[in-house]
């Protein structure tokens, strides 16, 4: 039995970026990018997500994030239980186009539990 009280869950990245001109789109697609490159997932255009799980994971992209954020970025984290992220629901209308991406993002196969 664990005794932790961390339970192993999921660190969800909202943002709001500028994208108007040339320069702004570049730093929102390095940020992106950095966020793929961190682990994260992307569910939606502006929401990733990346399982944690430990305290010292969860601060350690935390702190990650602070760092890479854009000067005039909007930058919002929660963490959610991986069992209030197994309860999610993902709603898509029919002609919505997906893209490159999941019709509905699961977890991963297997969890880094060591970096």
């Amino acid at each position: 039995m664990n005794n932790s009280p961390f339970s192993m869950g999921w660190l969800l990245t909202m943002f709001d970026l500028p994208v108007v001109s040339d320069k702004e789109r570049k730093v929102a697609t390095k940020f992106r990018n950095d966020l793929l490159d961190d682990g994260f997932l992307m569910i939606q255009f502006s929401v990733y997500a990346r399982p944690c799980v430990s305290f010292d994971q969860l601060n350690k992209h935390i702190g990650s994030i602070r760092r890479i954020t854009p000067e005039a970025g909007n930058v919002r984290l929660i963490y959610i239980t991986d069992e209030q992220w197994a309860k999610s629901v993902t709603v898509i209308g029919p002609n919505y186009d997906h893209g490159k991406r999941a019709k509905d993002p699961k977890i991963p196969g297997q969890v880094e539990f060591w970096e």
